[in-house]
């Protein structure tokens, strides 16, 4: 027999693109539990969607918590290895991914990233900007560029710890982005570290082992509300956001997930996600 999990689909018809919730997904709000895939697109597609700025969403584009997964994944066995380069393969398998955007027109990108159960946050900076500009706020000049530096396009990685594997990760974005550069605008652009300034970061960081999912939530959640201005390199950010802000974040996530859900079907005569305490397979 087939159980029927009630689901919510987030956002609602006629918008495209919805991420969908099962009560299964809500498990992974519990009090140290890590937090999975769906939780993290959900909220980052709940920020642009509602939550966030107009003017941020607009200038920023945000990838999915798969995207990653799919461009570094090994080779399937039908993909060519011996006459096509790696950084072309790793590309085709998400160029339909940004078929609709030219990310080459924001301002920042975001790009979840999940290794070894370690959520961190990949932010790239004017991916586009082939020269730095000086923009003049609140009466002095900042640095508009490559990465964090003002040097055109760039990598700022926000997370807690220096990973050993975090070079190789950012030289497969850099890499992305140079045949994306080709594919979208033609001909040759350098994003190699000499032209990318990657920096971590000095953020607010978890005191835990689980929740390096709701940090990078926040820390998401926090640049799209006020975007750093400021490249100045290493960038400190140590008081970004309160960790109180953080703790209460599950319940948070969990009580807005219930109140769309009640929302979309209504409050008489349907249980809601909360309430229905049996699993199995989600028919969409």
């Amino acid at each position: 027999s087939v159980t029927l999990a009630p689901t919510l689909g987030f956002p609602p018809p006629p918008s495209k693109g919805a991420i969908t919730v099962t009560t299964e997904d809500l498990e992974c709000l519990d009090s140290g539990e890590f937090l999975n895939d769906v939780i993290i697109d959900f909220y980052l597609k709940y920020l642009l969607v509602q939550k966030a700025p107009q003017a941020s969403v607009d200038r920023s584009h945000v990838f999915s918590s798969f995207f990653y997964k799919q461009l570094t994944r090994r080779d399937n066995a039908n993909e060519d290895s011996t006459s096509t380069p790696a950084q072309v393969r790793r590309h085709q398998r998400v160029r339909t991914w940004t078929r609709h955007v030219d990310i080459f027109d924001k301002d920042f990108l975001f790009v979840p990233v999940n290794q070894e159960a370690h959520w961190y946050l990949v932010v790239i900076c004017f991916p586009g900007l082939e020269e730095p500009q000086y923009v003049t706020r609140d009466g002095r000049d900042s640095v508009q560029g490559d990465g964090g530096e003002g040097l055109g396009e760039s990598e700022g990685e926000i997370h807690g710890e220096n990973r050993s594997n975090s070079d190789e990760d950012k030289g497969k974005m850099c890499q992305y982005l140079q045949v994306e550069w080709q594919t979208k605008r033609g001909g040759h652009r350098d994003f190699s570290g000499d032209h990318m300034i990657g920096s971590h970061c000095t953020v607010p960081l978890q005191d835990n082992s689980s929740d390096c999912g709701l940090y990078l939530l926040q820390y998401a959640e926090s640049f799209l509300q006020d975007p750093v201005v400021d490249f100045e390199l290493p960038l400190r950010l140590e008081r970004w956001f309160p960790r109180q802000q953080v703790r209460g974040k599950r319940e948070e996530i969990r009580d807005l997930i219930l109140h769309l859900y009640r929302f979309q079907q209504g409050s008489l005569g349907h249980e809601s996600l909360e309430d229905r305490t049996d699993h199995g397979n989600v028919i969409q």
